[in-house]
């Protein structure tokens, strides 16, 4: 069996190291190279945002091409915030930004401090500015009028993320509930550990079960919430797989990357074991460095990119079946500098 990604970054490169694994052979499909599947074969995304030109309408309207309804809903920030709140699920206070506003209305009708997202192609932090009701600033017009989100920023108590997934038969399962830091907008850490968030694990489930089958949507999805005072509020929806689910490759019985492609072939999606803890840690802007290599348990997915600041260049992985020795190990570990703060903070977090 055959299928084909948009996107020929890292999550379509491991989705191809899954796919081999299973028998299946997936074929990454360059955007810029304009190189169209063939006509038999399912097409997914590694990604939900990407030009409208010539190539990308002609592959939206082959024949295998999956979960069109899902990438319109949510490939627009303003349409993905509608279609949440259409469905009656928690999200933050969200308004579009109109022109005759001005900074005093959007704080009038959302509070003092908001988050102003551009519709469509920022991701990572990028594409948003955050407006303080005590610091005037120079609104982005025109180019945002009357097409931008004004969203309320939300005092969390912390981030968490849900990512399951639906085959063809609607069938879904699920991964717990996973904790995560952000630096400057870009996810740093992701912490899996058994019983952290129990008490939320059914109600986040039950989003994510509302948001995949409104949508008829086949493979893996994530979703993204805030955590106050101790309930969920959806913070972006993601329909692929998930920075935030790299884990899944070295503590759980199948990774997020085996389980879409499983989902997207109609293939069984067992039920993932997930057992003792694990780490995620994202190598943002860093040039390679054996060091990382030096801790025996340390796994490293190293993507091959040309370096550029705060670019993703790789990830690794940490996982034991006892949570005490997973934070010893997360503590000799040789990690950038700029990931400090972040390891103290997982440190501390798998103490808890």
């Amino acid at each position: 069996m055959n299928i084909a990604v948009l996107g020929n970054g890292q999550l379509g490169a491991m989705m191809q190291q899954a796919g081999l694994r299973i028998g299946v052979e997936v074929q990454l499909l360059d955007i810029d190279a304009g190189q169209l599947a063939s006509p038999d074969m399912i097409v997914t995304a590694e990604r939900e945002h990407w030009p409208q030109n010539a190539f990308t309408t002609s592959l939206a309207q082959a024949p295998g091409w999956l979960n069109a309804k899902a990438f319109h809903h949510l490939a627009d920030r303003i349409r993905q915030k509608t279609f949440i709140t259409e469905l009656g699920l928690p999200t933050s206070p969200w308004r579009v930004f109109r022109t005759d506003m001005g900074q005093e209305g959007i704080h009038a009708q959302l509070g003092p401090d908001v988050f102003l997202k551009s519709p469509q192609g920022g991701y990572d932090g990028r594409g948003q500015l955050r407006l303080k009701q005590a610091t005037p600033a120079a609104l982005p017009f025109p180019a945002w009028a009357d097409q931008s989100l004004a969203e309320q920023a939300i005092a969390f108590d912390t981030e968490v993320s849900i990512i399951g997934a639906r085959g063809r038969d609607g069938q879904m399962v699920f991964y717990r509930l996973t904790e995560n830091r952000h630096q400057d907008g870009v996810l740093a850490f992701s912490i899996s550990r058994p019983g952290a968030f129990e008490a939320l694990q059914a109600p986040a489930e039950d989003m994510l079960r509302t948001l995949m089958t409104a949508l008829d949507y086949v493979g893996v999805m994530a979703v993204e919430c805030f955590v106050v005072d101790g309930k969920l509020l959806i913070n972006e929806i993601a329909p692929r797989v998930h920075n935030s689910g790299h884990w899944t490759q070295a503590a759980a019985s199948i990774s997020q990357f085996e389980l879409h492609v499983r989902a997207v072939c109609g293939m069984p999606l067992p039920e993932p074991v997930q057992q003792g803890a694990a780490i995620m840690a994202n190598l943002l802007g860093v040039a390679y460095d054996q060091a990382w290599l030096a801790h025996g348990a340390a796994q490293l997915h190293w993507y091959g990119k040309d370096y550029r600041p705060g670019r993703k260049m790789g990830h690794i992985n940490l996982a034991s079946p006892d949570v005490r020795q997973l934070a010893q190990w997360l503590g000799e570990m040789t990690l950038p500098a700029e990931l400090e703060a972040s390891r103290s903070w997982a440190i501390q977090r798998l103490a808890s």
